[in-house]
Order: C-alpha cells, then structure tokens, then sequence
C-alpha cells in the first residue's frame, strides 16, 4: 500500500520527497523551487499510465498538505459519479486557463479498475451463513485482519492475517478460500461471484456531500488569495474575516490605552491616523520586492503598528506636556517634533538596520525571512520619514477639538519644567 500526501493511502498511490541541492550550488532564479517543479511537470508530460503532480510543501506547516491552495467540488445534486466528474473536468480545465492558476489538479479518478462482489444470498441462507461471515472471510485472505497480540522479547506484537500474495493475485483465487460451514470447509467461490467494473478507488464527502478535492497553486508573483477568491475554509476566514478582527482588535486595544493615558477620546487619533503612513511603506517595499501579501507580511504589519504607534505617542505626549504648560498648539506640536526627532530616528534606523539581514536572507526559510523583514523595513522607514511630519498636523486639528469640548487645565503654570525652552522660544521670537 503507497501514500499520497494528497489523497491518503492506496494501493495505486506513491510518494516522493525530493532534497534540492543547497543554495550555493542552484542558481537562483533557474533552479529555484518553484522553477525546478515546473521542470518536473515538462519532463513526466509524456508520462500517460500514471498522473504525477509536482508541488512545494506548505509555507506553514498544518495549513494543506501543498503550497497553494485547495477547493471541495460538492455534488449537491446526488447524482451519478460520471456526470460529476464531467462537472469537475469543465472547472479544471476552466481555472487551468486562467493566468492567475500555475496549475490545479485532483487524485480524484473514476476509471479504477475494480471488482464487485456479488452474494448469492440464497445459497448462503441455505449454507446456514451469513453475508457478514463471506465478507470477513474475504478481507482476512485478501485485505488483511488484525486477529490479535502475543508478547515476546518484553514486547507486545500484532497479529495480522492474510493471505500470501500468490494467493491472491488473480480471481481463480477465489476457488482455494474455504469458508467453515458447521464442521466442513466450503469453497467461498460457491457463494461468491466477481464482475469487473470501474469506479473511483476511494469517495470522499465534504458536509455529507461526494466531493472532488482540488489542488492547485498559483502562478509565479500572485498569492493564494489573488489566484482564487474563497480558497479554502480555513483560508478564506484567516484571509479576511479573522485577519480584519485581529488588527480591528489591535487599534482598539491602541486607542483604548491611549485614551486612559491622554484622558481624552480625540488626541488618540492623532496616533492612530499616523499609522497607515507607516504600514503604506509596508506595501510599497512588498511590491519592489516581488512579495505576496501572505501570513508573514501580516505580522510584519500587526508588529509595526505598535512600533508606529510608538513613535507617535512620543510627539503627541511632549507636545501635550508643552500645551499643558501654555505653549500654543501649534508650536507645542513643532516643539515635540523637534524635540523626539532624534529619538525616533535612534530607535527606526537601530531596528532597519537589525532586519537588514532578513530582507536579504538566503537559504532554507529564505521566503518567510525576506518577506518578514522586507515588510517591517519598508513600515518603518517610510513611517520614520512621514510621521515625524503628519503628526504634528494631526495633534494640531485634534487638540483644537478636543479643547473645544473640553478645557485644557494648566498643570506648569509658571512654566518651571520648561523654562529655557520658553526663554529660547522668546529669543527666536524677538529675533
């Protein structure tokens, strides 16, 4: 019995694992992974007795056996297994014309050849029989039994029964198989006739549906969720409905703490806002790369939101500090980004410089750690260049809503926190 990492276990089923050579010995853009399986697929073209499919192991491990995608096609109609594989070849062919597909495939197969096993119900009931004692006798001999353990050696074994595989390989077999009828042995061909058919070797259902499992992955450049829309359940809902609750639920945690700390419901949004400048660098750096929006620019994305925020939060609080102690809004948000320039710029560059080795990684993994890093850079920088100047604006149109419905209270009123700025504000005035 073979394995078939897409389709189970089955006497018409294999499987390879194929070891590349190691990076330095490939080049890159001929013999990377996916240029090598499409290779594969040209060269076992002119294979006709078998179907042989090609395909990288997924990107994260538990998600699909393949790097790509999968579909159910549900016979919800219940018909015949002949006119749903007709269905199916129609939408394989269909998908398989479009640019966004590399290829989709199925293991699924209506043409297996095969044998039905047809009882004589009434010489078994005049046998004294039972369908059910004609059926176990057959699986025994022909497609094994486990009957029971016995310990040897400290160890327990299993004891599985059937028959020698010269004993099984044609259906005149069938005449050397005897059944216990009382205290005799009956020939279980007398009970039993073959008639050879074809028929798919195993039916799967989906929802209690017949399904037809698909398998496919996109084209070089295209992610799984632009190859096809509502790939797979799990997919479909991490994709888009889980994906939006995750980063919903992360600005709102953001806004809610900031809320407390700036005991104000609007200046929170001058963070908040900022953001999207921020992650906007994100994609900008994905599509110079040539890299899918997948799982790990996600994260890229979910990480950078409190790295960006963070930034934000320290103009927006020395601002705040600097309005509480009778600077105007406008200067008190000049002064907070003068003020928290150079630490903005100390901490992005330390962290762009750190991931440098990720965006530029090779070897194995090397897709996860530049999409990794290429996302987090590009956040970063282009959020570093463009925060530093929104969110100053940002405070100034919040802070002038915020103390329209709520007075700002003066905490520094002789200003001894920020004397020399004062003074050296005064000077420049004058000046």
């Amino acid at each position: 019995t073979g394995y078939s990492f897409v389709s189970g276990q089955g006497n018409t089923y294999g499987s390879f694992i194929i070891k590349l050579k190691p990076w330095e010995e490939r080049d890159e853009n001929t013999e990377n992974a996916q240029a090598i399986v499409g290779q594969l697929f040209q060269k076992v073209s002119t294979i006709h007795d078998a179907r042989i499919m090609f395909f990288q192991p997924p990107m994260i491990s538990g998600y699909s056996a393949t790097n790509g995608f999968e579909i159910k096609l549900q016979d919800k109609t219940g018909g015949d297994l002949n006119n749903f594989f007709q269905v199916y070849q129609r939408f394989i062919a269909a998908l398989n014309a479009r640019p966004e597909i590399s290829m989709a495939y199925s293991s699924f197969n209506p043409s297996y050849p095969q044998y039905l096993v047809e009882l004589d119900v009434a010489k078994i009931k005049q046998a004294g029989l039972t369908q059910n004692q004609i059926l176990s006798t057959l699986q025994g001999y022909y497609g094994g039994m486990y009957v029971s353990n016995f310990n040897k050696f400290g160890k327990l074994y299993r004891v599985m029964m059937q028959a020698n595989p010269e004993a099984r390989v044609s259906p005149e077999t069938l005449k050397r198989i005897k059944v216990r009828n009382g205290s005799v042995m009956a020939p279980i061909d007398n009970f039993v006739k073959l008639k050879r058919v074809y028929g798919p070797d195993i039916i799967n259902r989906f929802n209690m549906y017949t399904t037809i499992a698909v398998t496919g992955s996109p084209a070089a450049g295209v992610s799984s969720g632009q190859a096809i829309a509502g790939l797979t359940r799990e997919e479909a809902k991490g994709g888009s409905s889980q994906t939006a609750l995750i980063f919903g639920l992360v600005l709102l945690f953001v806004y809610l703490l900031l809320s407390a700390q700036y005991e104000s419901y609007m200046l929170p949004w001058a963070v908040i806002l900022s953001i999207p400048f921020g992650l906007m660098g994100t994609f900008i750096f994905a599509r110079i790369m040539g890299i899918d929006n997948n799982i790990y620019l996600q994260i890229a994305l979910i990480m950078l939101i409190g790295l960006l925020a963070k930034n934000a939060i320290l103009i927006v609080q020395f601002a705040l500090e600097r309005r509480q102690s009778g600077v105007s809004i406008v200067k008190s948000a000049i002064l907070g980004a003068t003020a928290r320039l150079r630490p903005i710029l100390m901490t992005s560059l330390a962290m762009i410089i750190g991931l440098l080795p990720l965006m530029f990684a090779h070897g194995a993994g090397a897709n996860g750690y530049q999409t990794l890093g290429t996302g987090a850079i590009g956040g970063m920088l282009i959020g570093m260049i463009l925060q530093v100047l929104v969110v100053p604006a940002l405070y100034v149109v919040f802070e002038k809503l915020q103390e329209k419905f709520k007075p700002l209270k003066w905490k520094d009123k002789d200003n001894y926190g920020i004397r020399s700025e004062v003074e050296q504000y005064s000077i420049d005035e004058h000046k």
